[in-house]
């Protein structure tokens, strides 16, 4: 009895200090993310809106439309467009060249413009399930028509790859570095809004909850049943919005004879486990995350857990 005692006070000890490093770790997160960041945004926001109420034409492109040639042509233009500023009163360079006319594009949820100085700026507009959510911005830069692209600035979030992806990417293929950083983007925000919209709906069942900053790692645990359900996600890569490693854990809060009787006991009457009774896996709750959204499975979990309970004690 006094080993299963210093066991639960190990355990709630290291559950103190597991909070306390959440808490701390949001509180830099947020730090991170403020001041120095929102100047960035808003300074770029100004740049990007002043360059699309200049535009003379803004071009809707879909599918093949979108291609390496006609990223080529933007960037010839911004470099065009900044030696013209040099030579401003060179005959050569008129105005009124079709050449020179400010044309944005619209590339799914991508608005691709040029800037001053030879930069090429890319505005994403996230979504989640239909309503927009937050823009990001990031702009690109070469010396010249000849030499590669860099990113010059951008206010992506610190924890998504986009250095990797400059590494990786930019210099052999541009436009799909352009695309890449959208799917990081996007994706970044359905598994963000998904794990807010349960927080919402079922805040009152979710004892814990658990994830890391791009929410490609979820951790959450129900205790508000007849037993303790642990849920934990991994999901292969951050462009991905459905979880691919999924585990579902029923922990028993009593024995089988208790709830064959009706008794119902929650976690926070009976304090512990009982120690000879072992988890159970939930195939269908699995089944359900890996096919749905977080919000969707969670509702099938629960609307099917009462059977599936029953299931287990009768087998």
């Amino acid at each position: 009895m006094q080993d299963e005692d210093n066991q639960v006070i190990q355990l709630e000890t290291i559950r103190s200090r597991y909070q306390d490093v959440i808490r701390r770790h949001a509180e830099l997160t947020e730090r991170l993310s403020r001041d120095s960041d929102k100047m960035i945004f808003e300074r770029l926001q100004k740049e990007f809106e002043a360059a699309r109420a200049s535009q003379t034409e803004e071009i809707s492109l879909e599918g093949e439309d979108w291609n390496d040639g006609l990223l080529a042509t933007i960037r010839e233009k911004v470099h065009m467009e900044a030696d013209r500023k040099v030579v401003e009163e060179d005959p050569i360079f008129l105005d009124d060249s079709p050449f020179f006319s400010k044309i944005t594009y619209k590339v799914g949820n991508k608005v691709i413009c040029c800037l001053e100085g030879a930069r090429i700026g890319i505005q994403y507009e996230t979504s989640f399930a239909g309503e927009p959510c937050e823009i990001y911005h990031c702009v690109l830069e070469s010396k010249s028509f000849l030499e590669k692209m860099t990113v010059l600035e951008h206010t992506i979030p610190f924890f998504l790859p986009i250095r990797e992806a400059e590494n990786d990417l930019l210099s052999s293929n541009a436009m799909k570095f352009i695309d890449h950083v959208g799917e990081l983007l996007q994706a970044y925000v359905d598994r963000r809004e998904q794990v807010r919209i349960i927080k919402e709906l079922y805040g009152n069942q979710i004892g814990e909850l658990y994830h890391s900053l791009p929410y490609h790692m979820v951790e959450f645990v129900l205790d508000d049943f007849d037993c303790k359900l642990t849920v934990s996600l991994r999901y292969a890569d951050l462009v991905s919005v459905l979880p691919t490693r999924i585990r579902v854990l029923a922990w028993p809060l009593c024995s089988s004879k208790e709830l064959a009787g009706g008794t119902q006991t929650s976690r926070k009457s009976s304090g512990t486990f009982p120690s000879h009774l072992i988890p159970a896996r939930l195939s269908y709750a699995e089944d359900a995350l890996h096919t749905m959204s977080l919000p969707e499975a969670y509702a099938e979990i629960v609307l099917n857990l009462p059977r599936a309970l029953q299931q287990i004690l009768s087998s």
